[in-house]
């Protein structure tokens, strides 16, 4: 492939996201929300900082399980919700599925406590660094049911 065919692919996945996250705010604005709701503005910068713990965090955890230092068991719950964080973006907005989202963030709750507890006994700093990330998820679930509720339609 030349360089001018991966510049121009390259840039065209670029602009891909900017117009998906573009439509996902505009989606967001949408929605019938609580008053306490956040504008969609601060879902970036506060997952971008959320990120960057569970990276360190997660990362480390697969680390551990890749020398053989944790069982599989205690790892799982971290894969697990690494899958249910990154499917809700696109239940949410691309198959408008308030409901799937809505057990799609419980699960991501109840993945991530399950996680902290598993890794406790082992490393507990890892606990310490999803604190921010289980408040987030907690309130996010909270938010989410709100809006599901919210914008349920009776049929």
């Amino acid at each position: 492939m030349t360089i001018q065919k991966k510049w121009i692919i390259r840039n065209a996945a670029k602009r891909d996201a900017i117009l998906s996250l573009v439509k996902t705010y505009a989606q967001y604005g949408k929605y019938k929300k609580p008053s306490w709701a956040p504008p969609a503005s601060w879902f970036g910068p506060v997952w971008t900082v959320l990120y960057i713990l569970i990276a360190i965090s997660f990362g480390y955890v697969l680390y551990l399980y890749s020398q053989q230092q944790i069982p599989g068991l205690v790892a799982l719950p971290f894969a697990l919700n690494l899958v249910f964080n990154l499917a809700f973006t696109p239940i949410q907005f691309r198959l408008r599925s308030f409901k799937l989202a809505a057990l799609d963030v419980l699960l991501v709750l109840v993945t991530l406590e399950w996680a902290m507890c598993m890794i406790s006994p082992y490393v507990m700093w890892v606990v310490y660094m999803d604190l921010p990330y289980l408040a987030w998820v907690f309130f996010a679930t909270v938010l989410q049911l709100t809006i599901t509720r919210l914008n349920w339609k009776k049929k």
